[in-house]
Order: C-alpha cells, then structure tokens, then sequence
C-alpha cells in the first residue's frame, strides 16, 4: 500500500528533482538511527547517524568485541609497574617482622667434585643452590592476561645473606644477576658456586678410606630471630638428582647426601643451620696397583733372596737395594698422607712393618756371612800350623801340669810318652816326700783326663766347616720365622683393613 502511494506521488510531482527527509515509521529503528536521504540528479545518497546516547555505548561495545584494548595489562612493565618495585625500599629491609622470622628454604645439588686434598685438608666441589623464600608482593595473574612469574634484577628485593661456614676461599664466579617472582610472592634465586671449603679427614684406612665433608650455610649476621633455614627436599632426592648430575669425581665415588637442620651459637648468637653431609669413597685400584703390590713384590724379592749362596757379596747387595726401594716408596706416601693425623695410617704400618721384615733379613744376611769369614779363617790358620798343632797343645797341657806337681822334667815328655815312665824317678827321692808324690800322681791323673776331655772338644770345634754347619743352621731357623712373621702380619693387615 505504501509502495503505490510512493508511486503515485512520483506519479503527480512529475519526477522532478526534490529533497526531503524521511523518518522511517518502524519504531525501533527510528529510535537508534537518523536517515538522510538527497537525491541530486541520479545519484541517491544514503547516510545514517547513531543517536549520541547510543554512540558511546556501542563504541564500548565494539572494543569488548575486538579483545583487548591497547591499555590493556599484557607485559612484565605492567607488573613491575604494578608491584612499584622501581624504588629501592623493598631491598632495604626482610619481609616480615621480629615476631615472625623469615623461612629460607635451601636445596643443593652436587655438580662435581673437583679435588680432595688430603695434605692440605681441603674439599674442592662445584654446586647448584636454589633458595627459596616469601616476599610481600603479589599480583592477579587474571588481571595481567595469565602471567604467573616474572625475571627481574636480584637488587630489586631483599636477599638472605647466606654463606658457608667451612669456606676458606672466596667465590669468583658472579652471583646470578635475576631471580624469579611468583605471583603468589614466592621468589626463587639459583646460584652456582665453586667451593673451597676445609673438612677434616680421616686417612686411618687409606686408600681403602670413606670421607664426609660438610657445607653448612648459615646467616652472616641475622639470628634465628629473623631467618629460619629449611630444607625444600629430602636427602634421597638431593642424592639421586646429583649423581644425575655429576660431571665429574676425580678418584671418588659419590655415595650420598645428608641434610641436618640445627640451630648453633657463633659468636654469641644463635642461628639457624642447615649442613649438608657430603659421604664419599675413595677409588682405591690406583694405589693398590702403583704402591701395595710393588711392596709386596719386594717382599718376595727379599723371600727369593735366601737361595742365593752366601758366600759371596751378591746377597747382601740385593738385600741391599730391595731395603732402599722401600724407603723410596715411604717417601712418597709421605709426600700423600696430612702430618697432622690423629692415629698412624694402616697403609704407613704396612710399609714399616715390610722395611723391619727386610732390615732383620739384611741382618741375618750380615752376621751368616761373618760365621762363614770366620770358619774361612780358621780353617787357613789350621793349614798352616800343619803337624805341629798335637805339640804344642800337648806342651799347653804342661803348663797346665806344673802348676798341680812340682815335678819340672814332665813337661819335657813327648806326646806318645805315658805318665807311668815317671815314676821310677819320683821312688830315687828321699823316703819323707814318697807320700806326697803319691798324692801328686793321683792328681796329675785327673788333670790329665779333664785337659783330654778339653783338648778333645776344642779339636771339635776347629774341624773344618763348623761355623759354616752353624750358619747354615741359624738360614734355615730364620727362614722359618721370616715366613710366619711375614704371614701373621699381612694377615692381620687384610682383617684391620
């Protein structure tokens, strides 16, 4: 109907060039829109305008429906700008109060163990700490488009002043420059470190030796009014995750770590620490190889040593140089093992214990050779007296003779003459001294005997080759206990050890 009213008033204008404004009667669109419509010639034009009420409204809208804005809180400055951690004032003092100390939470995981240095006592490793605690900042992730964390210089906020009681030397390496914020107010700071650090050790089993070296961190200057240490895992994981980790141990194995929390006074103050108990064993197979079996090897050397003649020089030369090689293998274990421990190491003992053995072998070596120069001698002085030794000891029997009768002329008797020629001359003396030259006789008949007996044991022992029988002997009996001496010990070594 109103299309045919439409033409009927073109109908009547004659088509003829007009201008006019409609308002649209459809109530809804004549509230939200103006049309303008001018005809010039044969162009239509058609413009429309949204209230002013409205135009705001839809503005709004359509930045709702394109995302976000170009205001929107998308970026790390927003946060940073969010948390006001532009100033220094954070950094200045810890989270918290007196009342409530601040927990540091610590975890440590052993990267390498660099060196262990017996003589000097020192403890050489390089280690991974993270060390977490709470700060009072926090932030809606959903208010910054999901951002849970943020990187951000570690002199923005407060940090524990933590160090390592046994360090003895200084860190070179630069502490991390950033640590990470949790929106939750976490913050988590990861350092790398080379440590230098004392531990006493216990050479007593070297090498067969266990050692465990401490790093206990503490505070430098705050009580356990203000930080409380606390471990973040157990010692199984530390353990597990560092021999995950190890690069390298030098000659240790790496066994397992400890964690012990204790509360201890330094300086008047009490502090809370927390000490990590490295354990490590020593790799042993170098030292039995280059040190033990070349002494025992010398042992043997030495055992070998009794088969050769004694009599010539060439035993007691070996002897010899065996003992000078174990002094040489003593001067480089003293070159291993600390001055300052508490008990001789047993690997000391094995050494003392095999240069005695030898020294007493040497020992035996020297006084057999002597017995064999002095059978060597006596048998030289035996040749060259030749017949006359039954003489002259027949003329020592006189001397000994005259001293028990006073008859002179009996040392003037042959040896193959008996005593019994001289009694016809002892019957011409006068009748008075015929009864004491019978008690004489009997006298001269005993000490005949006594000096036969002697005479005959010292021709035993100038027979040729006695000290040579006796030196023998004493080889044999040495032998013997050189071996059960040296077995007993290497046996009470093993056991000890």
């Amino acid at each position: 109907m109103m299309l045919a009213g439409f033409i009927f008033l073109l109908l009547v204008t004659g088509g003829s060039t007009s201008s006019y404004t409609e308002r649209p009667e459809l109530p809804g669109v004549r509230q939200m829109f103006n049309y303008s419509f001018e005809e010039s010639g044969s162009t239509l034009n058609y413009t429309a305008t949204l209230q002013p009420e409205l135009q705001e409204n839809s503005n709004q809208s359509l930045k709702n429906v394109s995302g976000e804005s170009s205001k929107s809180n998308c970026t790390y400055r927003d946060i940073l700008n969010h948390l006001n951690l532009k100033e220094n004032e954070n950094s200045m003092t810890q989270p918290g109060g007196d009342k409530s100390p601040t927990t540091v939470e610590l975890d440590l995981l052993l990267y390498a163990i660099l060196d262990v240095n017996e003589k000097d006592q020192k403890f050489v490793s390089y280690i991974w700490i993270d060390v977490f605690w709470k700060e009072d900042i926090s932030w809606n992730p959903h208010e910054f488009c999901g951002i849970w964390d943020i990187y951000i210089p570690a002199e923005k906020v407060w940090k524990p002043d933590l160090t390592i009681q046994e360090m003895t030397e200084k860190d070179k390496a630069l502490p991390s420059p950033y640590l990470l914020i949790y929106s939750n107010g976490n913050i988590w700071r990861r350092d790398d470190m080379l440590v230098v650090s004392t531990c006493t050790m216990e050479v007593y089993r070297f090498p067969f030796d266990y050692q465990s070296c401490n790093l206990s961190f503490k505070s430098i200057i705050h009580s356990d009014r203000h930080i409380m240490l606390a471990k973040q895992a157990e010692s199984d994981w530390n353990t597990r995750w560092s021999k995950e980790m190890m690069r390298t141990q030098s000659e240790w194995l790496f066994l397992n770590m400890t964690i012990d929390n204790k509360t201890a006074n330094n300086f008047g103050i009490n502090q809370s620490m927390l000490v990590y108990t490295i354990n490590m064993k020593r790799r042993s197979a170098l030292y039995v190889v280059n040190f033990l079996v070349p002494i025992l090897f010398f042992l043997c050397l030495d055992l070998a040593s009794f088969l050769i003649s004694d009599s010539g020089g060439e035993k007691l030369s070996f002897k010899v140089t065996v003992l000078l090689a174990v002094t040489v293998m003593q001067l480089i274990l003293n070159e291993i093992l600390p001055s300052s421990s508490d008990r001789i190491p047993l690997i000391a003992v094995y050494c003392i214990g095999m240069f005695g053995l030898m020294m007493l072998s040497l020992m035996e070596t020297i006084l057999v050779m002597h017995l064999m120069e002095k059978d060597s001698k006596d048998q030289s002085l035996s040749d060259y007296c030749g017949d006359k030794q039954g003489k002259v000891s027949f003329h020592n029997c006189c001397r000994e003779v005259k001293k028990l009768t006073h008859v002179c002329h009996i040392c003037d008797v042959f040896p193959g003459e008996t005593p019994s020629g001289l009694l016809p001359v002892a019957k011409e003396g006068s009748s008075r001294h015929l009864t004491e030259e019978s008690h004489a006789s009997d006298e001269l008949s005993e000490a005949v005997k006594a000096l036969t007996l002697l005479l005959s044991n010292r021709e035993e022992e100038k027979m040729p080759g006695y000290w040579t029988r006796v030196a023998k002997t004493i080889n044999k009996v040495f032998f013997i206990f050189y071996v059960i001496a040296a077995s007993v010990f290497l046996l009470c070594l093993f056991f000890i050890w």
